[in-house]
């Protein structure tokens, strides 16, 4: 497994792609909680999200030095094409299984495909490989935003598609645990630890239940997500306050033409992390 070090010395810094969109909205309820997206939101994604690299990428080329390093002799777009057709028999096999919005865990389609005999090996791959097809950089002022959430004593989590190396990533570039920068255990909520994916709404109301023990009503709680259908329908679905995050051009996702969004709006739009705090 990469160190914090290695990890840094390979990040490319990203900036945000700016939108046409211009921030604004109210909200009806004081927020005791904020609950966040991670890709596209709290993380800059230079795909735009999680899990989209492409087997016609034209960064193929790129992996071969990682493959060298774990002795791996397939070509690049060969070891694609394993990959995707694993990730997309693991899918299949969740939706006859019953999840409509099944998620993989990605260090057991490594260890698979590559006949890789341990996890943390599979893992150590995994992330390295990510951070070719799916370079990230913190969304300015983040580390800013959840401290000064923190003092002004408002519950934080996440609800994001995601897989075990991201909290490790925010980690990394926040340089503390999240813990530390006031994010409940309780509230984070990873796609890959119950094998669903938004925009399923048993993620959502997972967060409603624990809010609950925290007697904490949905009224109370906003959710901050890049994409409409993925982050502020299931949101609004189970009643929380919504606020589009349209600061990066890339990520932004309006899905104008799924019907499932035709009838619901963000309660708040945001292009800057920051401005979230005038709401709280």
């Amino acid at each position: 497994m990469l160190t914090k070090q290695e990890f840094l010395s390979k990040v490319t810094p990203l900036t945000p792609q700016p939108t046409k969109i211009r921030p604004g909205g109210t909200l009806n309820h004081k927020i005791e909680c904020v609950l966040f997206d991670v890709y596209g939101t709290l993380l800059i994604s230079a795909s735009g999200d999680i899990g989209v690299a492409k087997k016609e990428s034209e960064n193929t080329w790129k992996l071969e030095p990682l493959l060298r390093k774990f002795g791996i002799s397939q070509p690049p777009a060969s070891l694609l094409n394993d990959f995707f057709a694993a990730i997309q028999n693991e899918h299949q096999n969740l939706r006859k299984a019953g999840t409509a919005h099944p998620e993989i865990r990605i260090e057991e389609i490594w260890k698979q495909i590559l006949n890789i005999k341990t996890l943390d090996r599979a893992k150590a791959f995994a992330i390295e490989f990510e951070m070719i097809a799916n370079p990230v950089y913190p969304m300015p002022h983040l580390s800013e935003m959840l401290h000064a959430c923190r003092q002004k004593k408002i519950l934080l989590g996440i609800i994001s598609n995601a897989q075990f190396y991201t909290p490790l990533l925010m980690k990394w570039f926040l340089d503390c645990d999240l813990t530390e920068l006031g994010l409940d255990p309780e509230l984070m909520i990873f796609s890959y630890q119950h094998h669903q994916a938004k925009p399923s709404l048993s993620l959502f109301r997972l967060a409603v239940a624990q809010l609950k023990k925290k007697r904490i009503p949905e009224k109370a709680v906003i959710y901050l997500g890049n994409d409409m259908l993925n982050d502020i329908y299931p949101a609004h679905a189970v009643g929380f306050n919504t606020a589009l995050f349209a600061g990066d051009a890339r990520s932004l996702r309006l899905r104008e033409k799924d019907s499932r969004c035709e009838n619901v709006s963000p309660d708040l739009i945001i292009t800057e992390l920051l401005q979230i705090l005038g709401y709280l």
